[in-house]
Parts: C-alpha cells; sequence; structure tokens
C-alpha cells in the first residue's frame, strides 16, 4: 500500500487506467485524476487521441480496440501496478428493436459490458495484492431507467450496474471498492452525435431533440458537464470513501427522482 506524505497529493504514488480518455468524461477524469497526483495511463481506441491526452496529463497512452479481448489482453496490465480502473469508453447506437443490428448490439455490449469485467480481471490482482483499489464505472442513467430505441445501451449499462455490485462485495475484504457514477445526458461527443438519430427515430428537427428529447425526463434542464462527472469519480478514488461500496452515484439531475 502506498502510504501518503502529508501534504502531498491525494492520489501521489497511485496509477490509474482511464479507458476512453481521449475526449469528453474520459478526458476530464485523466485531467482530474492527474491535477490530485495520480499517474494516468490514458487508453482510447484512437491513437492521436490517447496521445494527446497522455501528453495533456503528463502520463502514458495506451491504445486498444475494447470489442477485442486479444487487445485487452496484449496490454499486459497485470504488471503495470494499477490503483485505480475508470470504465468509462462507450459508444451510442439510436434505432427501434425489431431494426437493430445484431452486431451493433453485440458490439456495444463487448465494448460497454465484457471490456470492463476483463479490464478489471487483469488488475484485480495486483489491487489485491497492494491490500487497495478503487473500481469507478462510468455508468449512466440509462443504468436504472430505460428509453426507447436504445436497447443494446440500457441493457450494457444495467449490466454494468450488476457486475459493479459483484466486483464490490468480492473485493470488499480486501481493500478494493467499486462504484458506479451515474449521470444524464453530458455534453460529449456522444451525446452530440446522437441527436440526428434521435431526430430521426422519433420524426422531429434535430434543433427540437435537446428539449424534447433528452432533457425531457430532467427537472434540472441542463446537460451534465464532464468535469461534473470527474469531480465525482475523484472522490470515489480519495480519501474518505473506503466505506463507499457497491453505490451508485446519480447525477441525472432528478431525473430518477420522479
Amino acid at each position: 500500500m502506498t502510504s501518503l506524505t502529508p501534504g502531498a497529493p491525494e492520489l501521489a504514488g497511485r496509477t490509474a487506467l482511464v479507458t476512453g480518455a481521449g475526449s469528453g468524461i474520459g478526458r476530464a477524469v485523466a485531467e482530474t485524476l492527474a491535477d490530485r497526483g495520480a499517474t494516468v495511463l490514458a487508453l482510447d481506441v484512437d491513437g492521436d487521441r490517447a496521445t494527446e491526452a497522455a501528453r495533456a496529463v503528463g502520463g502514458e497512452a495506451l491504445v486498444a480496440d475494447l470489442s477485442d479481448p486479444a487487445a485487452i489482453d496484449a496490454l499486459g496490465l497485470g504488471s503495470r501496478g494499477i490503483d485505480v480502473l475508470v470504465n468509462n469508453a462507450g459508444i451510442q447506437h439510436v434505432a427501434p428493436v425489431e431494426e437493430f443490428d445484431p452486431d451493433r448490439f453485440a458490439l456495444i455490449h463487448r465494448i460497454m459490458l465484457q471490456a470492463p469485467f476483463l479490464l478489471a480481471r487483469a488488475v484485480l490482482p495486483g489491487m489485491y495484492a497492494a491490500g487497495w483499489g478503487r473500481l469507478v464505472h462510468v455508468s449512466s442513467v440509462h443504468g436504472h431507467r430505460a428509453s426507447a430505441y436504445k436497447s443494446a445501451y440500457v441493457s450494457a449499462k444495467h449490466g454494468l450496474e450488476g457486475l459493479s455490485k459483484v466486483l464490490a462485495l468480492e473485493g470488499a475484504a480486501k481493500g478494493v471498492t467499486s462504484n458506479t457514477v451515474c449521470p444524464g445526458y453530458v455534453r460529449t461527443p456522444l451525446v452530440e452525435g446522437q441527436i440526428a438519430d434521435q431526430a430521426r427515430s422519433h420524426g422531429i428537427p434535430e434543433d427540437e431533440v435537446l428539449d424534447t428529447v433528452l432533457l425531457a425526463r430532467t427537472p434540472v434542464k441542463r446537460l451534465v458537464e464532464p468535469d461534473e462527472v470527474a469531480r465525482t469519480v475523484a472522490y470515489l478514488c480519495g480519501p474518505g470513501s473506503q466505506s463507499v461500496n457497491g453505490s451508485s452515484f446519480l447525477m441525472d439531475g432528478g431525473w430518477t427522482a420522479q
């Protein structure tokens, strides 16, 4: 276990792996954890974005297609001394079930449910040996609620919630916690990229999607900012979080309060 020198940043001496670190929430998480002293491994499928993110935080870039188990295995994460794993990478596809491409459905599940399992499996032995570890999974309000036309995304996020709870139970006696962070719609390229699909699926103009679809069930009428999510992730990795385990932190503007 790394002991903290008085006055040192709260994550000094820790190594954090952040997936989907090239943009959006992942980039904000990488920057926030680095600001708090962690050495960040910035993983992204896009090599240029991974390199740029790593350079910005003084970390290391990792490039891998998380839909490919062999690519995950090739990263050799078991020997990297990873203390913090942030499962953030994700993709989206919007279509009615009867029109949803089965291959696309399977791809989303590989990236957003199978990959978090494989990554946790790779880093847990090192965390257990050290007696300390933090697993944080960027889930979604869609891990708790459903929306039409998002069968793959919603089912993957619901599965991620269950996986996190299992990891929480298994790691509890070994100093390892597992929690999820569940934002509503976040101002990211992933959300911006689905506006056209949402407009087509709902039969409305694109400029009506934000208010009519995305924020329709959210009392707080604003998108969540990536740095808000990042600060919650950092809390779950920092001092005072050791008894927070198996929890799901909703950041949905009141969506699930209704």
